[in-house]
């Protein structure tokens, strides 16, 4: 008999593991860029109330992977955060 094939102990419950219930589901819905979409402000150090959406309460900017926020979208933010931050704006 191929190895493959051969039951093994951990199988009693077939192809799903107890596991598989606590697990993330593997179809995720991405979310679009919201500095992306028509209508969206103009990113700028002098906008502070956009920026301070996207700095958290200790004064770090926050990632993309939390706001959703695109590549490219992401750098101009930060660099607008850094800015304003050097100017004493935040």
């Amino acid at each position: 008999m191929r190895r493959d094939k051969k039951k093994r102990k951990g199988d009693r419950f077939g192809t799903q593991n107890k596991l598989s219930l606590f697990k993330r589901p593997e179809v995720r819905f991405k979310k679009g860029c919201p500095l992306s979409a028509k209508g969206a402000p103009e990113i700028d150090y002098k906008n502070l109330k956009l920026l301070r959406r996207y700095v958290s309460d200790t004064g770090k900017i926050l990632p993309s992977r939390i706001t959703a926020v695109s590549q490219n979208k992401q750098r101009k933010l930060s660099v607008a955060i850094k800015r304003a931050q050097f100017l004493g704006l935040i």
